[in-house]
This record gives C-alpha cells, sequence and structure tokens, in this order.
C-alpha cells in the first residue's frame, strides 16, 4: 500500500520525527494505562496538522487520555517500528499498510478487542476479510483506495462508442472502433511493465472469477487466469493496446492518457486530481473496470491502524481512541481531507456525494485484494512484474503463468 498511496500525497515529506499531542508529552508512552503513542506515516503536508487536531478535540473529551503522536516518512517507517519491536518498545497504536507479520508474531490485540461492536461492523465486509488472519480481524481498515475504468468522452463519441464497456468483450469492441478511426490513438492502456503488473494483471484475473491463491497455496497457473491472461494478449495481438504494454508503466501510461492519446485506461482516485492539473480540458468519465460477465469489480488496496499489546493495560484507552477515530464525522474529516476512500460503511455514506469519487464509492464494497498475507506473495508479486509483460511479446500466456508459479513455489 505504501507506494501506491503515497501517490495520493505528492509531498512525501522527507524523514521526519514528532513528537506532539499530549502536549508536552514524552517521547514514548507511560505504563499508566492512559497515556498512548500513536505512530502514523505523513500523507501529505496536512498529515501532522489534522492529527494533532483530531488528537487535541479527543482529549478534550477524554482529559484522562493522553497521546504522544509520532509522525515518520514513508521512507523510515518501515526501520522505525522494527527498531521499536526489537527494543520492546513498539507503539500503543501504528497506521502502516502491512500488519500479519506482527499478528503472527502475538504483539496486536485482535480487533474486536479494541473497538466497539458498532465500530466492526461498520467497516466494509471485503476490507475486514482482508484485515483477517484465520478468521480473526487484526488490522483496522483505515484508508483506501480502489481502481475504476477512466474514459475519454470525446474519443467514444467519435468512434460511435455510446456508453462505456462493461464486459470484456465490449472493451475490445470499443477499442476496434477506436483503432478504426486511424487518428494516432491507442483503445486501452494495459500497463504490464515493472511499475505495477501485479495491479493490472489481478484486475484482469479477478474479473473472471479467478485468484492468486486457493486457502494457503499460491494458484498462479489455474485455468480461470489463464483465461483472463489469454484475453489480455487477444487485446495486445489485435494492436488494442498501446505498442509494447510489456514495457509501459502505469503512471506514464496515464500520462498519455490524460494527454488524450489512449480512449480507456484504469486509473486511481489520484487520477482526478492529475487530469485537474494536467488537462482541465480533457472531456473524460469513469465507470467500472468492465469484466468477463459484466459484474462490477475492483482492486482494493487498504492502509490499517493496529493496537499493539505491550504489556496489556491500555486496552480501555486504545479502545476509547479507535473509537472516536472511527466515529463517523471524525473519520469523515480525516479521509476526506488526505483525499483517500472511506473503508466504513457510514463513511461511505457521509462522502457519497463527492462526485471525485462516486464512481470509486461504487465498486469498494466488492473490492478484492491481493493475498498479502501469504509469505510466498512477495516472491509472487516480484515474478508477475517481471514476466507477464512477456504476453507481448508473443509468449505464450499458459507459460508465462507457469514460469510465475515456479517462482511462487521457489
Amino acid at each position: 500500500m505504501k507506494r501506491f498511496l503515497r501517490l495520493s500525497a505528492a509531498v512525501a515529506l522527507a524523514a521526519l520525527t514528532m513528537t506532539a499531542c499530549g502536549f508536552g508529552g514524552k517521547d514514548e508512552a507511560s505504563g499508566d494505562g492512559k497515556t498512548l503513542s500513536l505512530l502514523v506515516p505523513s500523507y501529505s503536508n496536512g498529515t501532522k496538522a489534522l492529527w494533532e487536531g483530531i488528537i487535541a478535540d479527543f482529549q478534550a473529551k477524554h482529559s484522562d487520555i493522553t497521546v504522544n503522536l509520532e509522525i515518520q516518512s514513508w521512507d523510515n517507517i518501515n526501520d522505525v517500528i522494527r527498531t521499536k519491536v526489537q527494543a520492546k518498545a513498539a507503539p500503543d497504536i501504528l497506521n502502516i499498510d502491512a500488519f500479519s507479520g506482527f499478528a503472527s508474531d502475538n504483539l496486536l490485540y485482535p480487533a474486536a478487542e479494541v473497538v466497539s461492536p458498532d465500530t466492526l461492523a461498520d467497516f466494509q465486509d471485503s476490507f475486514a476479510k482482508n484485515a483477517s488472519i484465520d478468521g480473526t480481524m487484526y488490522g483496522l481498515p483505515m484508508i483506501a483506495s480502489a481502481r475504476t475504468l477512466f474514459y475519454n468522452q470525446e474519443l467514444l463519441d467519435k468512434a460511435g462508442v455510446t456508453k462505456p464497456p462493461a464486459t470484456w468483450q465490449e472493451l475490445y469492441d470499443a477499442a476496434q472502433k477506436i483503432k478504426n478511426l486511424n487518428a494516432g490513438v491507442y483503445g486501452y492502456g494495459m500497463p504490464l511493465g515493472s511499475e505495477e503488473a501485479q495491479a493490472e494483471t489481478s484486475l484482469w484475473i479477478f474479473g473472471n472469477g479467478g485468484s492468486w491463491n486457493e486457502g494457503d497455496k499460491i494458484t498462479v497457473n489455474n485455468p480461470r487466469n489463464a483465461e483472463a491472461v489469454q484475453f489480455m494478449k487477444r487485446m495486445i495481438d489485435a494492436g488494442l493496446t498501446q505498442p509494447d504494454p510489456g514495457a509501459s508503466d502505469r503512471t506514464p501510461m496515464l500520462d498519455v492518457f490524460i494527454q488524450g492519446k489512449i480512449a480507456m485506461a484504469v486509473g486511481l482516485p489520484p487520477t482526478v486530481g492529475q487530469i485537474a492539473q494536467k488537462n482541465p480540458k480533457l472531456k473524460y468519465g469513469t465507470a467500472p473496470i468492465p469484466t468477463k460477465d459484466g459484474q462490477p469489480m475492483t482492486l482494493g488496496v487498504a492502509d490499517h491502524l493496529m493496537a499493539f499489546k505491550n504489556d496489556g493495560s491500555k486496552k480501555d484507552a486504545i479502545k476509547t481512541f479507535l473509537d472516536y477515530f472511527f466515529s463517523a464525522e471524525v473519520y469523515k474529516k480525516f479521509v476526506d481531507t488526505e483525499g483517500f476512500l472511506p473503508t466504513t460503511k457510514s463513511g461511505a455514506e457521509a462522502l457519497k456525494d463527492k462526485k471525485e469519487i462516486v464512481s470509486f464509492l461504487e465498486v469498494l464494497p466488492g473490492a478484492r485484494f491481493y493475498p498479502s498475507t501469504n509469505p510466498r506473495w512477495a516472491a509472487t508479486q516480484g515474478a508477475i512484474q517481471s514476466q507477464i509483460g512477456q504476453i507481448g511479446q508473443g509468449k505464450d500466456p499458459k507459460a508465462v503463468l507457469t514460469g510465475i508459479q515456479a517462482k511462487a513455489d521457489a
């Protein structure tokens, strides 16, 4: 999640360590059960002020609890938390992407112990499941991102495409009509370069009911996955994508879309702001990502809050703070200010009229995720990033998936 979410925060701060809130508090929390340490990453220039305001308001309502805030850059936070855990000085509450390693080491409270039943039930079901290991939820999904199809309305109009495609075949047909314009534009942007090939490939695989895993086993080369990658190759072979998609990374590909040279591409919430900045005259729309059968689906990514057990004395204070943070108004303000998507049902309802994210919110409940809690996923993802682009060079999809599977099994 780290790399993706930093794209939304145009300015990632350099190594930044602050203790604030508790206002005059110590660098580490005391053992009185009422002084909490909160370690968070910087998402934007406004992250510090946003957290300080939330904590000040919380302490005004709960004067017996002190919250000491520490902010780190995304470049440093993984090293910082690793050092703290090794020194048996973990924060009481941490905001980061991955939680499974801490949970596996029995360092975290189960979510049900540190938030109320109402707060727990408010999380989108798909995000709650993704934050769970063996049926127990440890991470509290805090902020999310999802994908949706962006389309150039002018190009679709010129090609006689009357509505954005909902199925693979409709996408193929629309891209073919764009190609037939002979206007030097491409029908669909398919970034299979190393930046995020696993994301583009996942959209196709999930859109066919496929999966990267079955239980604890990574299953790259299953029939549904092979069918999806075969259709990707069909798009490439027909010349319906940008040239050499295996060498195309997502960020520069989306720049080409923003320039008006690609008719359709999958984008993220920050893509809206990038269009406004780089080409505000672009007439575009958003729609659910096409799938084989037209059923809406998206790739979900989330960062989490998690609570460390430490000496066990602070569970009640942690629960009070986390319930406050996830209350509708407080949580809405945080998500909206930082420009992300809510992971709670009440948050989605509160932001349903924000036009920039409406299409993302619509597909959020059906989000699918990488099997990030599987210890073999990191190797699998690396293999997808380095090998899947070979389908654009004529290599058989089944052979490519078999090669990726071999890396996953190594």
